[in-house]
């Protein structure tokens, strides 16, 4: 689907059952559901798909080994089952992992391989593999790399991962497939609701502002759901003051999380790494993805919500000083390939002294008394189920008449049939990473031209044609994923991939801010 298409779904005098604001997980995952149940969906990103939070994950999908160690047993069941189901979906961007806790106390070994028993028992039938208790050579061989001094042995369980911003680019297009309208760089100015009753069933008017075009529209609606992630309280002030309301209570205290990108030769294994304990009670992953290792990652409150927030020097030093402590080479700050930070939406507890930690890593769902419904919280394990969820509440509201699951725990996503399989998420990026669509890549010509990092000019003209992409960011932050894996090499490719979007969508590809960006996750 080309912009003119996407435009003229922005008719002024057509009706969408539902209009989803927010292209990250949450809201691409309720566009698919909703579309495969039969309803006329429009989904609005101001920015990119997956351009926040939902592109800055630890790049895990998992049912939380420590929100077990804090008793949330329902919410652990959950998103294991959910887990398996996406790893089902999406097999060639989600993968099982063996991660490693490595015990230096005597205790470690029986007490963390007993809780992860129970997390393999919670998981059932949905188990990726058994918890296994390793000796202290059978560690130092799952995790080469790892600190050798004082280790007496560790603790092998599973979980899964994936390729965050290339699976929701996956759900767009599922969604387009599906006969949906996701349109990327479309802002949602102002969502009105209609005072009188319409024979065509609208309640509501949203106006629009592309920001590619700098056109403005006004769609009709008959449903609306806010999914805006860390910036859902913004749209709802908005859309209550219109109706002379204010919002009684926010709903979203977030929380950044930080994570340094560094070389794999640290960790050369396919093994991934996990403190379940830092000095300040956190959680430390060190994850091999795409060829270099994850190190991260931080829960920091974080009260201002930037479109492209900053680490603040004590999680740089936290992270450092920890990984430093677990792997036997001492990591430094000149070692970051690569350094970004996500903006995560915990729901708010409003009590004194509540720190990140605390909040409630679940999903919360509230209608407002515009009608509108707003989904925040969750996590990318999740998604479909929380789909499911604002489906019911939209019925339950009544803007939208109660259809049946269009099943999409069987729904397979964009590229998930026949492909080129056997090549691991751990390993350097490559067209494995497109699935079943490989070929139609192929055939854009250029196929053969390396720009950098595995990139070829085909797959740069891919991503303008059918991957929704305009600009040198999109590409080489979401479509291929260099500026997270090494943010120099990535600066370095710009100016190729700009040539070439130039060339495909006849605009501005906007060099100049990605290379600006570039300096800013250098580390």
């Amino acid at each position: 689907m080309n912009r003119a298409q996407q435009l003229a779904a922005l008719a002024p005098h057509a009706v969408h059952d539902l209009v989803v604001i927010g292209g990250g997980a949450t809201g691409l995952g309720v566009a698919l559901d909703a579309v495969l149940r039969g309803f006329s969906v429009l989904l609005l990103e101001s920015h990119d798909f997956a351009g926040g939070t939902s592109s800055r994950s630890t790049k895990l999908l998992h049912g939380g080994v420590r929100y077990l160690a804090q008793g949330n047993v329902s919410l652990v069941r959950e998103a294991l089952s959910e887990r398996a189901t996406l790893l089902s979906l999406a097999p060639h961007l989600a993968q099982p992992l063996p991660f490693v806790m490595p015990s230096y106390r005597w205790w470690q070994t029986p007490f963390y391989g007993m809780g992860l028993k129970i997390y393999d028992l919670l998981a059932g039938p949905s188990g990726l593999g058994s918890t296994q208790l390793l000796n202290r050579s059978q560690t130092l061989a799952a995790l080469p790399g790892v600190q050798p001094a004082g280790l007496r042995g560790g603790v092998q369980y599973w979980d899964g991962q994936f390729d965050d911003a290339r699976l929701a680019l996956s759900l767009a297009r599922s969604i387009e497939r599906a006969g949906g309208v996701p349109v990327n760089y479309m802002a949602v100015k102002r969502v009105h609701r209609l005072k009188d009753k319409r024979e065509d069933g609208a309640r509501y008017a949203l106006d629009l502002q592309d920001r590619r075009g700098q056109g403005v529209y006004t769609v009709l609606a008959r449903a609306v759901v806010n999914a805006t992630g860390v910036w859902v309280d913004g749209v709802r002030e908005q859309a209550l003051a219109d109706v002379g309301q204010a919002v009684a209570q926010r709903l979203v205290s977030a929380s950044q999380g930080v994570h340094v990108v560094v070389d794999r030769s640290f960790m050369p294994g396919n093994h991934a790494l996990l403190v379940p304990k830092t000095q300040d009670g956190r959680v430390l992953f060190v994850v091999p993805w795409l060829g270099s290792l994850i190190l991260g990652t931080t829960d920091t409150p974080r009260e201002d919500l930037p479109r492209e927030p900053e680490p603040f020097e004590s999680e740089l030093a936290f992270i450092l000083q920890e990984a430093s402590k677990v792997l036997q080479r001492e990591v430094r700050r000149e070692d970051a390939k690569s350094v970004w930070v996500g903006l995560r939406p915990l729901v708010a507890t409003h009590k004194e002294g509540a720190g990140t930690q605390r909040l409630s890593r679940e999903h919360t769902i509230v209608v407002d008394p515009n009608g509108m419904v707003t989904v925040t919280g969750g996590k990318w394990t999740t998604y479909r189920a929380m789909a499911e969820d604002v489906m019911a509440a939209c019925f339950k509201e009544g803007g939208l008449p109660w259809r049946e699951s269009g099943a999409t725990a069987a729904h397979v996503l964009e590229g998930a049939g026949p492909h080129e399989g056997g090549v691991a998420l751990s390993e350097p990026p490559g067209w494995h990473l497109y699935g079943s669509d490989a070929q139609a890549v192929r055939e854009c010509g250029g196929a053969d031209v390396e720009l950098g990092m595995g990139l070829t000019a085909a797959m740069v003209r891919y991503a303008a044609r059918q991957e929704y992409a305009w600009t040198v960011e999109d590409v080489l932050a979401r479509r291929w994923r260099a500026l997270f894996l090494d943010a120099a090499k990535a600066k370095a490719m710009g100016p190729a991939v700009a040539e070439l979007l130039r060339a495909e969508t006849g605009e501005d590809p906007q060099l100049g801010a990605f290379l600006a960006l570039c300096e800013r996750y250098s580390g």
